[in-house]
């Protein structure tokens, strides 16, 4: 009898986006850091990423999120981040629920009240605030990638909608970053397949006229996300919302605001110099779920002003399951999978062991 292949997840979503964490099941996976296991797992391995993505097991709309052994001993553990366009090196969303399936499956114990600890992200070591109230774990806050704005209200003809105007930050990847209402939008659930269509569009225009390069990293690919921006208001005194959309392409609108989108607002609103170190933006996504960025300071890198923020959110537990992997079952490609799959079942170390 063949053993049986099986992969322990933790599903939970922070503002309406699923990220399923991999517990269990994934043999340990080459590379000195959590960024080489991430290349590994891309360039060799890309089979977890589709069968946890696509049918019969998934759909694009969620991510993943594997946890490895942390390879920085300041860090509890590692995680390797896999969505529909790839490997994002950070994701605030993500991260805040990382943070939270390595509380809950007691990798880093719980404690009342306010508890801090790092975790490791193909971008590096994460700093994670918690609070926990009654054993629940009731907000994380982590560090956003610090971000800047690379390009200024550019233009670009678009097949069927003409001449946009857009703006590029980079906050962990590029986005576009496109006002709502001069696109006809408002930012409602109702438009949500109008609001996908369009940013297909944009991005594929601007993906064909350019590309885009980090100030350090270099050529990160192609630019992959566009962030619908609603009117900024002024709620209270160093504190703003604004309504909000994120698309990850292809073809994905995100249900949460995500925490780059976020941080990329927080660099863009620090260009225009409308927002002040210590002041908060709410971003809210068409589900009437948010996000909370904190702008913390600015740097000069270069030519760019470079924004250092915090995000901070609520992720719950939805489920806890084994999928089973049946090599022999057509709807399932192996090729790209079988050789990191575990054939042991209950007991497979966690990162802490």
């Amino acid at each position: 009898m063949k053993p049986e292949l099986t992969i322990q997840l933790m599903d939970t979503h922070a503002g309406g986006d699923v990220s399923r964490i991999v517990t269990g099941g994934i043999d340990p996976l080459p590379g000195d850091t959590v960024r080489a296991q991430m290349e590994y797992l891309r360039d060799d391995a890309d089979g977890l990423r589709r069968l946890l993505l696509e049918e019969p097991h998934g759909i694009p709309e969620m991510s993943v999120d594997l946890l490895v052994p942390p390879t920085d001993p300041r860090a509890a553990a590692g995680y390797i981040i896999m969505e529909v366009m790839g490997y994002p090196i950070y994701s605030g969303s993500n991260t805040i629920c990382t943070a939270t399936a390595v509380l809950e499956a007691g990798i880093v114990p719980k404690r009342e009240g306010r508890q801090q600890f790092m975790l490791e992200s193909p971008a590096g070591l994460v700093q994670i605030d918690a609070v926990v109230r009654d054993g629940v774990v009731e907000a994380i806050t982590c560090e956003g990638l610090p971000s800047y704005i690379h390009t200024y209200r550019a233009t670009i003809d678009v097949p069927s909608l003409g001449t946009v105007t857009y703006s590029v930050a980079y906050s962990g990847g590029f986005y576009a970053l496109v006002d709502a209402r001069e696109l006809g939008f408002h930012l409602t659930l109702d438009e949500e397949r109008s609001l996908a269509e369009t940013a297909h569009a944009i991005v594929e225009a601007i993906q064909a006229e350019r590309g885009f390069s980090h100030y350090t990293l270099g050529d990160v690919g192609p630019l992959p996300f566009l962030h619908f921006m609603g009117p900024v208001e002024h709620v209270a005194d160093g504190y703003f919302r604004s309504r909000s959309a994120t698309y990850v392409h292809p073809g994905v609108i995100c249900r949460s605001t995500t925490g780059t989108g976020t941080s990329a607002r927080l660099a863009l609103m620090n260009y225009e110099r409308r927002i002040q170190p210590g002041d908060r933006l709410e971003t809210v996504s068409l589900r009437q779920t948010g996000f909370i960025g904190q702008f913390s300071g600015v740097e000069r890198e270069g030519e760019y002003d470079v924004v250092r923020n915090h995000i901070t959110g609520k992720s719950y537990v939805i489920a806890r399951s084994d999928i089973v992997v049946n090599c022999d079952d057509p709807m399932v490609e192996c090729d790209s999978l079988h050789h990191i799959l575990s054939s042991r079942h209950a007991g497979t170390p966690t990162p802490e062991s």
